[in-house]
């Protein structure tokens, strides 16, 4: 990829700095509401979000946030439903597809049925129809919105991944990054994500340090940690420990931006090399691929053999009905959850908590007027 593209960088380059400018002026515009103006609404909103191309863990961090504060407040979680085949705005329902919704919400809303998940590409419209359907609402999060500026949001939460940091990366087209590094300055709370469990303290630092948060900005390490493995389709198979599983010979097939992670995790308990199909991210599965990969576990000789896939995937998977049962039995999911380094989960939990309790309301689109 770095080869491809220094090739390209004669072309890449100018791009980026003519993408960067429009980008720039758009966030001034916004800044100083010059043409460009906010909504904003009377009602604590989260944004949960990065400034790269790629996966940075956004879903398990909201669905940390869920789990911290759907005991103590009613919630609502808002995305685009990216990649969904649905128009507009979309209430979900346990029985929603990811046609319908897309696989993040699905999964959200499979994890937490007791929760209010929609999506609407306009974030400014699916906040109205929530307040509007659901007046008594405490807090919304807003999945993947913190470039969107449509709304303004009093927290702002910026996830980076520990292995891309933004002082090394460049803009769109040349680099993976959405807008200027320097629009952090947005971001309330920064989470460098999926850092190391052995981080040795002077390593901590010396991200923080080449981060140069703001003074008001507080900053926080996480991890994931893995859990049983789950299965796809049959629920009346249980759960398995991947410790359990070390003589299994693995297929993982994974539609997500970088399975390498969860391929080093497995590899790490597997004594036979973990094979891989690897898909674009949020890759939409059809019959061709499926067959693809029933023929890829075939080929494997051995007697105990399984599939795993990332809860993400098994969202999509499920939508088809007609793959083999023997398929179906050997096909798991492996889930993840966010830990927060350093002892930090209760200073993080307090400031979410005390963010909404300070600021929540039972009331309607605040128009900035008395």
């Amino acid at each position: 990829m770095e080869i491809l593209r220094k090739i390209l960088l004669p072309v890449l380059f100018p791009i980026s700095l003519i993408y960067g400018l429009v980008v720039y002026i758009r966030n001034r515009l916004y800044d100083n509401h010059i043409f460009l103006k906010p909504a904003e609404f009377k009602i604590p909103l989260i944004t949960i979000g990065n400034i790269t191309v790629g996966g940075t863990g956004k879903t398990p961090h909201t669905e940390f946030l869920i789990d911290t504060l759907k005991t103590q407040f009613k919630i609502a979680t808002l995305s685009r439903g990216y990649k969904r085949k649905s128009k507009g705005f979309v209430l979900a329902s346990i029985e929603s597809t990811t046609a319908e919704i897309g696989d993040e919400p699905r999964q959200i809303k499979q994890k937490f049925p007791e929760i209010i998940v929609a999506v609407d590409s306009n974030r400014a419209r699916g906040i109205s129809m929530l307040l509007e359907k659901y007046p008594d609402l405490d807090v919304i999060l807003l999945d993947d919105a913190f470039q969107h500026r449509h709304v303004k949001a009093n927290m702002s939460i910026l996830l980076i991944d520990y292995s891309k940091p933004l002082y090394k990366d460049f803009i769109l087209p040349f680099g993976n990054l959405r807008e200027q590094s320097s629009e952090m300055r947005r971001a309330n709370i920064i989470i460098i994500t999926k850092t190391p469990k052995s981080l040795k303290p002077i390593d901590r630092r010396i991200v923080f340090t080449d981060l140069k948060a703001f003074p008001f900005q507080d900053v926080y390490f996480t991890t994931f940690d893995y859990g049983d493995l789950v299965p796809v389709f049959m629920n009346e198979i249980k759960n398995r420990s991947i410790t359990e599983s070390k003589d299994f010979s693995v297929l993982l097939v994974t539609g997500i931006a970088n399975p390498k992670p969860l391929q080093d995790y497995l590899q790490s308990f597997l004594s036979e090399q973990v094979k891989l199909i690897k898909f674009p991210d949020h890759h939409q599965f059809n019959t061709s691929d499926i067959e693809q990969i029933k023929n890829k576990f075939d080929e494997i000789n051995a007697s105990k053999k399984i599939i795993i896939t990332t809860e993400k995937d098994a969202m999509r998977l499920q939508n088809f009905s007609n793959i083999a049962d023997n398929l179906k039995e050997s096909w798991y999911y492996i889930p993840i959850k966010v830990v927060f380094q350093n002892n930090d989960t209760d200073e993080f939990n307090k400031k979410i908590i005390d963010y909404v309790r300070k600021n929540k309301t039972h009331s309607f689109l605040y128009t900035g007027k008395n």
